[in-house]
């Protein structure tokens, strides 16, 4: 990293919060800390931290309101980490904005690698997004081109099925809900259609090289949604100079 990015943790358990602070130190970053939804709501605005982890279970208020809250005036990146673990209330916290869901207890390395993977592709979300190449060992999708190959040979797709990977490449590393996909790509009378989405997902990993009996390209977060695997290639945003 090019600077320390600073992770500010809200929680209001003293010992999940010394164990975050001394696992993020102790790979470079900086950390703040809130026991609070208010004072965490008060130190992003204050502070502006590169990234949130964010408790739901706070005393003042429920960390889905933090999260509407924090969503009203920032995009920064929130990772949710909850003992929480209700389909339910991962879907809404994901539909509210939040990038990602960690349940407790959780294994403190891919936690790790999943806040250095918001951070990597953090300073392409103010880019064009519709610029983004994404490579992963023989695949590519240029979405600027509107091209995909494999192995070098053109990848041909349906508009539906071109539709469900645009939206994955530009959120790549992220998880996208069923109920996101089926809006943007069906429209809104269609968020209950998860067979249709199944369908093109079944058929993306077939054409994409992906095994279908253990698929990596494209994970299942079930009863969530979908998350492709965080390989963008970095060098690919067009840039000015």
């Amino acid at each position: 990293m090019s600077k320390r990015s600073l992770v500010l943790i809200i929680d209001d358990e003293p010992q999940i919060r010394r164990f975050l602070r001394i696992s993020l130190v102790s790979q470079g970053f900086g950390v703040i800390e809130a026991a609070s939804g208010a004072d965490g709501l008060a130190r992003v605005k204050e502070e502006g931290p590169d990234l949130v982890l964010l408790d739901l279970g706070l005393p003042d208020m429920d960390g889905q309101t933090v999260l509407d809250a924090l969503r009203a005036h920032s995009a920064v990146p929130v990772i949710v980490v909850s003992v929480r673990e209700q389909e339910a209330e991962k879907v809404r916290a994901l539909d509210n904005g939040a990038n990602d869901y960690v349940t407790k207890p959780f294994g403190i390395q891919e936690l790790l690698a999943r806040v250095r993977s918001l951070l990597r592709y953090q300073g392409q979300a103010n880019e064009d997004r519709t610029n983004l190449r994404y490579r992963y060992a023989g695949l590519v999708i240029d979405l600027a081109a509107h091209q995909v190959s494999l192995e070098g040979e053109t990848v041909h797709l349906t508009p539906k099925e071109y539709a469900v990977l645009k939206r994955l490449v530009r959120h790549a590393g992220r998880v996208v809900t069923q109920s996101q996909l089926l809006r943007e790509v069906w429209g809104p009378t269609h968020t209950h259609d998860s067979h249709y989405l199944r369908i093109v997902v079944s058929k993306l990993r077939h054409k994409l090289g992906d095994d279908p009996r253990t698929p990596h390209l494209l994970q299942t977060e079930a009863g969530v949604g979908y998350r492709l695997l965080a390989e963008l290639d970095a060098d690919a945003t067009s840039r000015s100079t």
